[in-house]
């Protein structure tokens, strides 16, 4: 059953990653552990590299280090010039992998730039499944096509953007130029969008790199990991596909951890709670796993958001995104949206919202989404 996961090498050209998502989402240093979740959905990541001049990137080195991600120190600049060294040995790696390591089936390339379509085209050549990874705006337009599934780093659950970007529906130009080293925070460029003073953060619930199980909730990780497989997948996942996703994102994972005999015991357990849905699998004892269509912890927990929203509605302001998740947690304090299989807070009041609960609407000038109820 192992040998059905994709063998995925993963090459970052970190700078520009880092760079995008620290200018257009306000997250710096960057967060590795989203990526990984969703590659560990994917398949196995059997090579981990990050290419940058890591004299700039003090904070980023030791926690991509704790990520186990080989850090590959390119100078980029040589007196008063600035070298592209960074993006020609990745390229270069990435070729000599795709001839050398055969069992590898996979590339995940992390940038934005549009230099690198070249190199996805080869990779395919060779028949290499080709996975981009990109920060939207400052992701080229040509990127995207050359790939076989393109993650727009934004939209991994578990990020969590200080600045909000914003709506998706204007038309994306040339890419913001991310070169050189990571300039102050408090020095935005002119080119930048209005700087809006972001809310308190509520919810440090999505941790870097790898968090134990005792630091996540047991259905908090079967849901949200599940809901990664299923979005991806082209058939039912299995039980056995299902831990073996887990153990790639937390490697420590034991259920016994949680007073379980067994993974399958585990599940049962979730599937008395209303959590998720067992059916008879291909084989004896790997069941189907699922979430059922309409679940009483579901409607909870959106009754729940209905309510929070009609009362601080009463006070005559528009609640805003941003603030609801810990007014929630007053009235439920275990509330975690990856409970319920979404990977973010953004995307459990989306699944409201496409429920005709409420509405959602961008406000430049609180710089968060607006929710209000129907009617």
């Amino acid at each position: 059953m192992a040998n059905e996961d994709e063998r995925i090498a993963l090459l970052l050209d970190y700078e520009n990653l880092a760079i995008g998502a620290r200018d257009g989402l306000g997250v710096a240093p960057f967060d590795f552990g989203p990526l990984a979740d969703a590659l560990a959905e994917r398949g196995r990541v059997v090579v981990r590299r990050a290419y940058a001049d890591w004299s700039a990137f003090d904070e980023d080195r030791r926690l991509m280090a704790r990520a186990q991600v080989e850090l590959i120190e390119i100078p980029q600049r040589i007196g008063g010039s600035r070298k592209n060294a960074a993006d020609i040995k990745l390229a270069v790696d990435a070729i000599e992998l795709a001839y050398e390591r055969g069992f590898v089936t996979t590339f995940a390339i992390g940038t934005g730039d549009s230099d690198f379509t070249p190199l996805m085209h080869k990779l395919r050549e060779l028949d290499k499944r080709v996975i981009g990874i990109g920060v939207q705006d400052s992701t080229s337009a040509l990127l995207p096509p050359a790939c076989d599934e393109f993650l727009f780093y934004d939209r991994l659950p578990g990020v969590e953007p200080t600045i909000e970007p914003r709506p998706r529906n204007r038309r994306r130009g040339a890419p913001k130029p991310v070169t050189g080293a990571p300039a102050p925070a408090e020095t935005p460029a002119a080119t930048s969008p209005p700087v809006v003073t972001p809310a308190p953060v509520e919810d440090p619930v999505d941790e870097p790199v790898v968090a134990s199980t005792e630091e996540r909730d047991v259905a908090a990780l079967v849901g949200s990991t599940l809901t990664g497989l299923l979005r991806h997948s082209d058939g039912p996942v299995l039980a056995s596909r299902l831990k073996r996703a887990i153990l790639r994102k937390d490697p420590t994972f034991d259920e016994s951890d949680h007073g379980f005999r067994g993974f399958g015991e585990l599940l049962r357990h979730l599937d008395n709670q209303g959590v998720l849905i067992l059916t008879s699998g291909s084989a004896q004892g790997d069941p189907e796993v699922g979430f059922p269509e309409d679940s009483p912890a579901d409607a909870d927990a959106f009754g729940l958001l209905v309510d929070v929203v009609r009362e601080l509605a009463a006070s005559g302001a528009a609640p805003q995104l941003s603030r609801l998740k810990n007014q929630l947690r007053k009235r439920m304090p275990d509330f975690d949206e990856k409970r319920y299989g979404f990977g973010s807070f953004l995307s459990f009041a989306k699944a409201a919202r496409a429920r005709d609960l409420l509405s959602m609407e961008w406000n430049d000038d609180a710089g968060d989404y607006l929710l209000r109820l129907p009617g």
